[in-house]
């Protein structure tokens, strides 16, 4: 793959985010069209409001036709509220549980964009949200309150109640881990530890340590390459992370990576956050890996946020589903204990849900929602 015809997108970003280097007076004039390419790489990677941020750090010749200016700063703007909202639920759903005397923590998204250079250009989705408890108890509380959305839980979230139409994911497990679970056993148990030490920000809710975010997003991204696709935004989220990290948060994690089977992964991201964002080497978790990270950089900008702009096949559903297979057992070269356990993972998923997949006449189970 030639990633080159990317360079001018992760400039724009590098430009955003302040990377080191990185000078809005070194961007090319750019073509109509090349502006529209960069513009719907973000979107893919639902990147717009922070590429726009560099946008408007771009002299004002260098910058996009006069059209999509208006377009993109729409959408810019409208993710501006949209996180100040997201901001201020958050702050609620902390004082409803913590009424109810319950510890909580946000986790990830809300978190991590009060990091950013401009806190309020992330392109927000839903609140993840840790609380105390445990899956019985903490469901339990939801259902008494009226606030459960779904009788359904997984075995590490439930969904609840938003009567702004915020997708909320109350957490009961510091994290979902790897597919191995022996590494994921040793990984839960010190996220379990690590998310006591979360405090109150300044937005008005509480949000994890940095301890805790470089392992549980570590693992969060790793878990979604193996299993679908992973998008560039969790990727810059990782690199916000580690300009804002301690040496002593880094080293901790450093010491841990091959417990928690995330050596390879972090190899991996360690390359693609040098060659593409121009990560310090002191900043970095451990030595950067190419071989791995061409391929998480390839298969991030072939498919996009999560995976979703993969293309093709769905109606023909049974190449599509041996095609999926087949990717996924390919990832043996990465990890070989890893993807057997998400295979291992995926048919046990696949047994459990027969009836469920006969109903809704599915036979991938990564495509039945609940």
């Amino acid at each position: 793959m030639d990633f080159s015809r990317y360079d001018n997108f992760f400039l724009l970003l590098r430009i955003a985010l302040g990377c080191p280097g990185a000078s809005a007076g070194a961007f090319p004039q750019l073509s109509a069209d090349e502006w529209e390419r960069i513009y719907n790489e973000a979107d893919r990677q639902t990147l717009l409001g922070l590429a726009f941020d560099g946008v408007m750090m771009l002299p004002q010749e260098l910058r996009p036709p006069m059209e999509l200016m208006f377009q993109w700063a729409s959408e810019a703007e409208s993710f501006s509220g949209l996180n100040k909202i997201l901001n201020e639920e958050a702050a609620k759903l902390t004082e409803f549980f913590k009424g109810h005397g319950r510890s909580c923590a946000v986790l990830k998204g809300q978190a991590n964009a009060r990091l950013y250079p401009n806190p309020l250009c992330r392109q927000p989705g839903d609140i993840d949200i840790w609380v105390s408890g445990g899956k019985k108890s903490v469901v339990g509380m939801l259902r008494e309150t009226g606030m459960q959305e779904s009788q359904k839980a997984s075995p590490h979230h439930t969904h609840m109640k938003n009567d702004r139409g915020i997708d909320v994911e109350v957490h009961f497990r510091t994290s979902s881990g790897n597919y191995n679970p022996f590494t994921t056993r040793r990984l839960l148990k010190y996220l379990d530890r690590e998310i006591l030490n979360s405090v109150e920000v300044p937005e008005g809710f509480c949000a994890h340590s940095m301890k805790f975010a470089l392992a549980m997003q570590l693992s969060h991204i790793y878990r979604h390459f193996i299993g679908g696709g992973v998008g560039l935004r969790q990727i810059v989220d990782y690199y916000v992370l580690l300009r804002h990290s301690s040496e002593s948060d880094r080293h901790e994690l450093k010491a841990n990576l091959n417990s928690f089977g995330l050596r390879k992964i972090a190899g991996a991201l360690m390359w693609l956050l040098c060659e593409s964002f121009g990560l310090d080497e002191s900043l970095m978790l451990c030595k950067p890996d190419e071989f791995r990270g061409r391929w998480l950089l390839r298969e991030i900008l072939q498919g996009g946020n999560f995976g979703r702009h993969v293309g093709g096949g769905r109606l023909k559903w049974l190449y599509w589903w041996l095609g999926k297979r087949k990717k996924s057992l390919s990832y043996w070269r990465f990890d070989l204990a890893e993807t057997f356990w998400a295979e291992v993972d995926y048919w046990k998923v696949f047994v459990e849900n027969t009836s469920t997949r006969i109903r809704l006449r599915k036979i991938s189970l990564r495509d039945v929602k609940f």
